[in-house]
């Protein structure tokens, strides 16, 4: 399918749907997801993928999303900008399952299995993560206002040494600490 044809696809529309839909701007229908992600640093054994496939067989709409690495991205330092999962990271993977029916577990249980299967596969120390497919499932700050230390578990997942770096810039450029969610970057005291 095209590019345009995938938003379709994730927005929930139906095979054949006209592009014209996406005008309009109310919600179709509504449902529930649960997204995870991964670094993958050396390829994966045909054990892996096969393992991926039959667990996607076991959920009704599931899906695995790759985005490759590689090229000038391995040719920027970790420590040149916040982003530093790019050398040595073959692909980015997301696994993501949507569902219709509020409050069934089935699939969010059924997604941290996978997750739980990719382990081996994966990066480590830490196990990283993508910011943008946020997950709070790898830590969250239990207040507005989290030490460093409490934040360190799911920071370093997604901005590895930099999350450091990046609590200092957020002590001066945000003391107050007003821009802040479940995994912001804290204060560094």
């Amino acid at each position: 399918m095209s590019w345009i044809e995938s938003i379709l696809y994730f927005a929930g529309y139906e095979k054949g749907d006209p592009l014209e839909v996406l005008l309009d701007r109310t919600v179709q229908y509504k449902s529930y997801f649960k997204a995870k992600s991964d670094f993958v640093q050396n390829p994966m054994p045909e054990t892996a993928l096969e393992g991926i496939r039959d667990r996607l067989l076991e959920e009704q709409l599931a899906f695995v999303i790759i985005d490759p690495f590689g090229g000038k991205m391995d040719q920027i330092p970790e420590d040149e900008v916040p982003f530093p999962h790019r050398k040595g990271n073959l692909f980015n993977i997301q696994y993501v399952v949507k569902w219709s029916d509020q409050g069934d577990m089935k699939h969010v249980n059924w997604i941290k299995r996978l997750y739980k299967f990719m382990k081996p596969h994966v990066s480590r120390s830490p196990r990283g993560a993508y910011m943008n497919y946020r997950d709070l499932d790898i830590g969250i700050n239990k207040q507005f206002n989290a030490s460093y230390s409490e934040a360190i578990i799911w920071g370093r997942k997604y901005f590895k040494e930099n999350f450091k770096r990046l609590a200092q810039v957020k002590k001066q450029v945000d003391p107050g600490n007003f821009f802040r969610n479940e995994q912001s970057i804290p204060l560094l005291q």
